[in-house]
């Protein structure tokens, strides 16, 4: 799978520093567009849709933990509010004040709070197999908690797995893929390995902080999701891969995408990493989306 022609960029933000791709030679007036992860992933998620969406000054962030970018603090929590804002803290060290966004899975939601919660900054919104977040019932809400506080006091100290090698590590991001129904070839897992793991003595660990893998402390109601996807103001186009994924089924990804008020749905065959194993479909799908 060949690589576009992306350059890597290093942004200082107040989080610490964020890493990214961005194109090379862009043009001074294409839209300006952000893309962003899913979880676990990083920047090489949109290495093979780029090349396919030449009008467009593509910016692929490494979230913060995630890829090449700097972790958190000791003691800081990852959350969505907290990667609001560091998408927001990104786009002013570019000097975007506006511009649009292009999210998979976890990006995908992230980028459905900020475009409800920032309406004057975001023009558009393409958001791939996610809008809005995933809920919990209210009942749950003390199980969650104690379940999370749980996690991340046995996570100290716990020792990071080392790969011997290279094709090891990205057999078992494949592995670990299936196991939550989000299947990932070869040269897709590659792309996310390369740029997701660094080189220790022994062999090869991945670049995450482990804290990404914990609980979410909290989650929002069914009701708060409608509320937020309903505040999303600007154009936006939905696409899911068929079959749905277990914690997002059809009938309710149809009911949230019914809420936009200016928003079009498109379901696809393939697989949760759509947009890197049928980059062409996608970047059809996307069309002049971006460029109206």
């Amino acid at each position: 799978m060949s690589r576009p022609d992306l350059e890597e960029i290093a942004l200082d933000t107040p989080l610490g520093r964020m890493a990214g791709l961005r194109r090379a030679g862009r043009r001074a007036d294409a839209p300006r567009v952000l893309a962003l992860h899913g979880w676990l992933d990083n920047a090489a998620s949109f290495v093979p849709l780029a090349p396919l969406l030449p009008d467009l000054e593509l910016v692929a962030l490494d979230l913060p933990g995630h890829g090449l970018s700097a972790h958190l603090a000791a003691g800081a929590d990852y959350s969505f509010s907290g990667a609001v804002n560091a998408v927001l803290d990104a786009a002013d060290a570019l000097g975007w004040e506006r511009f649009a966004l292009l999210g998979h899975s976890m990006g995908g939601g992230i980028a459905s709070l900020l475009a409800a919660a920032c309406p004057e900054r975001v023009e558009r919104l393409v958001a791939i197999e996610a809008l809005g977040a995933l809920a919990e019932a209210p009942e749950r809400t003390a199980e969650r908690m104690r379940d999370a506080i749980a996690a991340s006091r046995a996570l100290r100290g716990k020792s990071l797995r080392v790969f011997p090698d290279l094709d090891m590590a990205i057999r078992a991001r494949m592995t670990a893929g299936a196991r939550v129904g989000s299947r990932l070839a070869e040269p897709a897992a590659r792309l996310l390995v390369e740029r997701g793991s660094r080189v220790v003595d022994g062999g090869h660990v991945w670049s995450s902080d482990p804290r990404l893998t914990l609980p979410t402390f909290l989650r929002p109601t069914q009701a708060q999701i409608n509320d937020l996807v309903a505040g999303i103001a600007c154009p936006t186009r939905v696409i899911f891969a068929d079959p749905a994924q277990p914690y997002l089924p059809d009938a309710l990804r149809r009911e949230r995408a019914a809420l936009l008020p200016q928003g079009e749905l498109v379901v696809m065959e393939g697989g949760h990493h759509l947009h890197m194993e049928q980059p062409d479909e996608v970047a059809a799908v996307i069309g002049d989306f971006f460029t109206r």
